[in-house]
C-alpha cells in the first residue's frame, strides 16, 4: 500500500476564496462612496441626507455580526457566506435602480444584511480548515482582502464610471459577487473530510494539527451569551474597538486630511491615500505567517506569541501620534503607512482569536461578538475625529487621541488577555 507523502493544499485555494470575499465586500461598500457626488446630483439629496445613506451600511452590518456568527455556526459556514454574499451582491448590483433617498438607503441597508456574515464565516472556516498552527497566516491572508479591496476600490470605481455611469458601475461590481459565489458553491465543502480533492496527507495534517476538531459535529457547550461571562471576550472586543477607531481613519477621514493638513493635490492624495493599504495588506500576511512560524517551532506559546505580535502592532500603530507633528508631508505618510500596517499586524492575531478562544463549534459566533463591538469604533471614530477638527481647526489633536486609545488597546490586551484557549463550560 503506497503512503501519501506529499500532502494536497486545497485549504489554501479556500484561503484564496476567502479572501476574494473580503475583497468584494469593501469594494462593494466603497462604490456608493465614489458614486455620492452623482446620487446627490441626480435624486437632490441635501449632505444630511446623503450622510444618513452612507451610514445605514453600519446600521445593519454591526448590529447583525452576532445573529450571523449564530447562523454560520449552526447550519454551516457554506450555506452562510454563499448567500450572504450573493446577497450584498445583489442589493449591489441593484442600486443603480434606486429612484431617490428612501430607496438607495434601503439597499445600503441590504448590503450591511449581507456584508455582516463574512468575517464571522471566514473565522469559522479557519477553525474547520486549518491547523492550530496556520490560523494566524490565514487570518492575515483573508483579512488583507479588506486593504487590496480598499486600495484599489476608489481608482476601479471612477475609471468604470467615467466608461460608463454610476448605475452600470453598481451592476458591473455586483457581478463580480455573484461570480465568487458560484464558484464557492461549487468549490468548497463545509469541512476538509468532504471535500474529494484532499488527500489523507492534508487531512491528517489539519486535524492532527487542532485541539478543537471543528466541524466533525454539532455540539456546542453553551448559549453565545453566556461567552460574556468570560475576561478573554472582553478583553478581545476592548481590543479590536481600539484597533477599528484607528484604522477607519484611513479610509474616512485620511484623503481631507492629506488635501487640507497637508497641502497635497487631488493627484498626490490619490497616490499617497493607498500607499498605507498597499503597505499593510503585505505585512498583514508576514506578520501571521511569521508568528505561525513562532509558535509551530515551539519558540514561545500560543498566549505569548500572541500577545507579542498584539503589542508590536499597537506600538507600530501609535506612530499616528507621531505623525501629528511631522514637518514634512512625506515623513508624515511614512508614520501612517507605519500605523497603518501595525493595526493589521494585531488584525491577524485578532482574526485568529476566535478560533483560539471559541468553544466548540462557536468560532463564528465569537468572531461576530468582537466585530459588532469593533465596527463601533468605525462608527463614532469619524466622528470624533470631525469633532476634533471642526473645534481646533486641526488634525492634530484627533492623531494624539487616536495614539491614547492604541495605548489603551496595549494595556488592555497585556493584563485583561488571560491566557489564550478555548473556554470550557462551566458545569453546576
Amino acid at each position: 500500500m503506497q503512503t501519501l507523502t506529499k500532502k494536497s493544499n486545497v485549504r489554501w485555494v479556500v484561503a484564496i476564496l476567502m479572501w476574494a470575499a473580503i475583497a468584494i465586500n469593501y469594494i462593494d461598500r466603497t462604490v456608493l462612496s465614489a458614486a455620492a457626488p452623482y446620487i446627490t446630483k441626480e435624486f437632490g439629496l441635501d449632505a444630511a441626507q446623503m450622510g444618513v445613506v452612507l451610514s445605514g451600511f453600519f446600521w445593519s452590518y454591526a448590529l447583525l455580526q452576532v445573529p450571523s456568527g449564530w447562523v454560520a455556526d449552526r447550519i454551516g459556514q457554506k450555506k452562510t457566506l454563499g448567500f450572504a454574499v450573493a446577497w450584498w451582491s445583489l442589493s449591489t448590483a441593484v442600486t443603480g435602480l434606486a429612484t431617490g433617498f428612501k430607496s438607495i438607503l434601503g439597499f445600503r441597508i441590504a448590503l450591511g444584511v449581507g456584508e455582516a456574515a463574512a468575517y464571522p464565516s471566514n473565522a469559522g472556516i479557519s477553525s474547520k480548515w486549518f491547523p492550530d498552527k496556520e490560523r494566524a497566516t490565514v487570518a492575515g491572508i483573508f483579512d488583507s482582502g479588506s486593504k487590496f479591496g480598499g486600495a484599489i476600490a476608489m481608482p476601479l470605481i471612477v475609471w468604470l464610471i467615467a466608461m460608463f455611469d454610476w448605475k452600470m458601475t453598481f451592476l458591473i461590481i455586483g457581478l463580480l459577487g455573484i461570480i465568487w459565489s458560484i464558484i464557492w458553491i461549487l468549490y468548497f465543502k463545509e469541512t476538509p473530510e468532504e471535500h474529494k480533492g484532499v488527500n489523507e496527507a492534508e487531512l491528517k495534517h489539519i486535524r492532527e494539527g487542532q485541539f478543537k476538531r471543528e466541524g466533525l459535529d454539532a455540539e456546542q457547550p453553551m448559549k453565545w451569551y453566556q461567552l460574556l461571562k468570560y475576561r478573554n471576550i472582553w478583553a478581545m472586543c476592548i481590543g479590536f474597538f481600539m484597533i477599528n477607531y484607528n484604522s477607519y481613519f484611513f479610509i474616512t477621514w485620511l484623503p481631507t486630511y492629506l488635501v487640507k493638513e497637508r497641502g497635497m493635490s487631488l493627484i498626490e492624495m490619490g497616490f499617497m491615500a493607498s500607499l498605507p493599504l498597499l503597505c499593510a495588506m503585505v505585512v498583514e500576511v508576514i506578520a501571521g505567517w511569521l508568528s505561525d512560524r513562532i509558535y509551530a517551532k515551539g519558540l514561545l506559546s500560543l498566549t505569548a506569541t500572541r500577545k507579542l505580535f498584539l503589542i508590536i502592532g499597537l506600538l507600530m500603530a501609535s506612530c499616528i501620534g507621531f505623525a501629528a507633528f511631522a514637518q514634512l508631508a512625506v515623513l508624515a505618510v511614512v508614520l501612517l503607512c507605519i500605523a497603518k500596517s501595525g493595526t493589521t499586524v494585531a488584525a491577524s492575531q485578532v482574526w485568529a482569536l476566535p478560533g483560539d478562544v471559541a468553544p466548540k463549534n462557536m468560532t463564528s459566533v465569537v468572531a461576530g461578538m468582537q466585530n459588532t463591538v469593533s465596527n463601533m469604533g468605525g462608527v463614532v471614530g469619524p466622528i470624533i475625529t470631525g469633532f476634533f477638527v471642526a473645534a481646533y481647526g486641526s488634525f492634530v489633536p484627533a492623531l494624539l487621541f487616536s495614539a491614547a486609545l492604541i495605548v489603551i488597546g496595549i494595556l488592555n490586551y497585556l493584563f485583561l488577555l488571560g491566557k489564550v484557549k478555548p473556554i470550557q463550560a462551566e458545569h453546576e
